[in-house]
């Protein structure tokens, strides 16, 4: 029995062709590069990355550009391998670092090349988890730096979303690796929705007639008819407003402020998200300090995404488990 029949024997699913094609490039000591959208399965070849590490007695380092990544993907392994087996490193944890296996975000081994670190001994494969974050200027440096300077026997599965030049960034890994497979499937399997919000509405950028079967040609879709009339509406009003304020200021009247164009508040756009059935959701915001004022807002307006005996639901659940707590204790940790 091959490594790849042993692994995919404890999986519930077969594996598609691209999947497969990648985990037999692994398996020949090839490493790999797997371009295909979000969704797509990628992630199963980094895991037959941690299964020959441990059939031969190896280590396997699982890299991931941010630290929620690699929690996640940490606890995906240790459901599978079990804690002794499944380490964790980040700039904010540090569990079972010398396991055959550990999880850690980009700069943790970048900076064990760096240190010539003890840890590096017996490492033979590096999955690099979204590694299509090399477009990123502040991070991009840091995989370069990982992918240059491994040792030449540690076989790199870099994991990437589609990009357009995954050619090309093979040819580069080959160039400064050696042999590398390059397998691109762009097969999307998660359907891809685009929407626009306009206002407080939220429109299909394509027109939704195009998704009937007896209209899908593989033309190029045509933009929402509704979105381009509600978009010339909103400008006529926002000229309409500039002349208003134009005439107000040669009648010296009091300056208007807020207009047609104001930004959505972010609790009115969870509404209008939650509204239109499109939660959960996930909104970039590029600092903790911003997500931790987005917390404050949502919470400042009152927004509330349970149904009324979902919140009797959990009031019930959060009032048993504070009843231990002494009203000092309530008091420190803010519970009111």
């Amino acid at each position: 029995m091959t490594h790849l029949d042993a692994f995919t024997s404890r999986l519930d699913f077969g594996l598609d062709d691209f999947q497969r094609r990648a985990c037999e490039a692994l398996e020949a000591g090839h490493g790999v590069l797997v371009c295909a959208p979000t969704g797509a399965g990628k992630t199963i070849v980094g895991e037959f990355a941690v299964h020959l590490a441990l059939a031969g007695g190896t280590k396997c380092f699982y890299t991931t550009p941010i630290k929620a990544l690699s929690n996640q993907k940490y606890a995906d392994l240790v459901a599978v391998h079990g804690h002794e087996s499944v380490g964790l490193l980040t700039g904010d944890s540090s569990i079972n670092p010398d396991a055959p296996v550990v999880v850690m975000t980009t700069e943790v081994v970048r900076n064990m090349i760096y240190a010539e670190s003890r840890a590096l001994d017996g490492l033979s494969h590096v999955v690099m988890d979204e590694v299509h974050f090399l477009a990123d200027r502040f991070r991009g440096a840091v995989w370069e730096e990982v992918i240059l300077h491994l040792e030449p026997s540690v076989r790199v599965v870099s994991l990437s979303a589609t990009v357009s030049n995954a050619e090309e960034f093979g040819d580069w890994i080959q160039t400064v690796r050696g042999d590398t497979s390059v397998i691109v499937d762009e097969h999307r399997p998660v359907p891809l929705s685009q929407h626009m919000l306009v206002g407080n509405r939220l429109f299909d950028l394509f027109d939704p007639a195009d998704r009937a079967p007896e209209r899908r040609t593989g033309a190029r879709p045509r933009v929402n008819p509704d979105l381009k009339r509600q978009i010339r509406h909103r400008i006529l009003l926002a000229e309409d407003d500039r002349e208003a304020r134009g005439r107000g200021r040669r009648s010296g009247a009091p300056r208007h402020r807020g207009g047609r164009g104001a930004v959505l508040s972010r609790p009115h756009m969870v509404g209008v998200l939650d509204r239109e059935g499109l939660l959960p959701a996930i909104d970039f915001i590029f600092s903790r300090a911003g997500c931790d004022a987005a917390l404050s807002q949502c919470l400042r307006s009152g927004l509330s995404l349970l149904a009324p005996e979902e919140a009797a639901a959990v009031d019930e659940v959060v009032d048993r488990h504070l009843s231990d707590l002494s009203p000092g204790d309530a008091d420190v940790l803010g519970v009111d």
